[in-house]
């Protein structure tokens, strides 16, 4: 009998757990993330679509500002997850890419760029801390680490068009390479 009270006590400490971890949710980074999605969306109107669709469609002519300036601009400046919504004014074909080179580029800011991705921080400070303890820079490391992950993030994204091209034509679809401007925000 023993047994099957602690087992239901048991399982219902995991929903009771569940739902302190939702909350604080909901207190915490949702919150949050709805307020950056209403500012960027503000900034978008403001800026106007248009515009913004004009710029994507700049970016996407070239891979360097596709997959290392757009993305670190995006997560720098959203943080993650917000900055993968950037991804919705690129065109379709370039979408897998940009998402894998900002992902990537959201872990890889982590040390020296802490606000990009709060939620992982821990992973950085785990090693921060071995190197403290070897005596090494921290702030070395996360510049490495940075200028490493910008290298890499790029490459990423570079990868992932080939493999978009490559499994695009073996599923016998086409991705659009340009932006499909809105013509009701055309000015």
């Amino acid at each position: 009998m023993n047994f099957i009270i602690k087992f239901a006590d048991g399982f219902m400490s995991l929903f009771k757990t569940g739902g302190e971890t939702f909350i604080s949710w909901m207190t915490g980074i949702v919150p949050v993330v709805l307020m950056l999605l209403v500012a960027m969306n503000a900034l978008i109107a403001l800026i106007g679509e248009d515009k913004i669709q004009r710029i994507a469609q700049a970016s996407t002519k070239n891979p360097i500002a596709r997959y290392l300036a757009l993305p670190f601009l995006s997560a720098f400046m959203l943080g993650n997850p917000m900055s993968h919504t950037m991804g919705r004014f690129l065109p379709e074909y370039y979408k897998p890419s940009y998402s894998a080179a900002v992902m990537q580029f959201c872990h890889t800011s982590n040390g020296i760029f802490p606000h990009i991705n709060p939620g992982e921080l821990f992973v950085w400070m785990g090693i921060a801390q071995g190197i403290q303890k070897l005596g090494l820079n921290q702030t070395e490391l996360a510049i490495r680490y940075l200028l490493v992950g910008l290298v890499m993030n790029f490459i990423g994204g570079w990868v992932t068009d080939l493999t978009t091209a490559f499994v695009s034509k073996q599923q016998g679809i086409t991705l659009s390479k340009t932006v499909a401007v809105n013509p009701d925000l055309a000015s």
